[in-house]
């Protein structure tokens, strides 16, 4: 399995012959390397409908026909717009042929806002696990800290989580280092800082604040192997 992070919530999961793209805030976002025309991606998996998540999930996904998986809520709206999706919600999971995704819960808001200005309600936020070739993934989201990300860690062994560390809207480092500490994954990437001025932060300050060999930075464009 390879995994890329490509800036603010995106990464990218190349697995048994699929490419998984999570969260593809693409155009407006400063931080990422990803020109949103290049994008083909099988699968498109979203964690809310905040703008700065589903991003171009739907030019993307008319051009490449790419299965959008969200939960209930978020999922119909995407279908609305002309999409293929596969709604899910908190608690579930089902096995794709590119590999299992189960929602988490996450602490947050989800709405999306249309160009004229209307609040789409989409349902409740969350987090994901994504399974395949014997290696878990956890992208959290947008959350803030819950006790219950340790049952997440308990139940799931993970390889490698997503932890969103920019304080304001989510988790700041400080509660992102205790996160890690309940999940008890083997690596550990921030996401989500530094976009917008309010989620200014700096990365290698939460590394530091992990145990040994737990925190691993990723800029965008950079890619892992599991």
């Amino acid at each position: 399995m390879k995994i890329s992070y490509h800036g603010h919530s995106i990464i990218k999961i190349e697995t048994n012959g699929k490419t998984i793209l999570v969260d593809p805030f693409i155009n407006g976002n400063e931080q990422t390397d990803l020109n949103a025309d290049d994008q083909n991606p099988d699968v498109i998996l979203l964690t809310h409908g905040h703008n700065d998540h589903v991003g171009d999930t739907v030019a993307i996904a008319k051009r490449s026909n790419a299965l959008v998986v969200a939960p209930f809520e978020l999922a119909n709206y995407m279908e609305m717009q002309g999409l293929n999706t596969h709604p899910m919600h908190i608690g579930g999971a089902y096995e794709f042929d590119f590999g299992k995704v189960k929602f988490t819960q996450a602490f947050h808001g989800s709405s999306y806002t249309t160009e004229d200005n209307q609040i789409i309600y989409t349902g409740m936020p969350a987090g994901i696990l994504f399974m395949a070739e014997g290696k878990t993934v956890y992208h959290a989201g947008d959350t803030a800290l819950f006790g219950d990300m340790k049952l997440i860690g308990d139940r799931h062994p993970i390889d490698i989580a997503f932890l969103p560390i920019g304080d304001n809207f989510t988790m700041g480092p400080e509660d992102a280092a205790y996160a890690a500490e309940l999940l008890q994954a083997t690596h550990v990437v921030p996401i989500h800082y530094n976009t917008f001025p309010p989620i200014k932060q700096d990365p290698e300050k939460f590394i530091n604040m992990l145990k040994g060999g737990q925190g691993k930075m990723m800029h965008a464009g950079d890619i892992v192997e599991l």
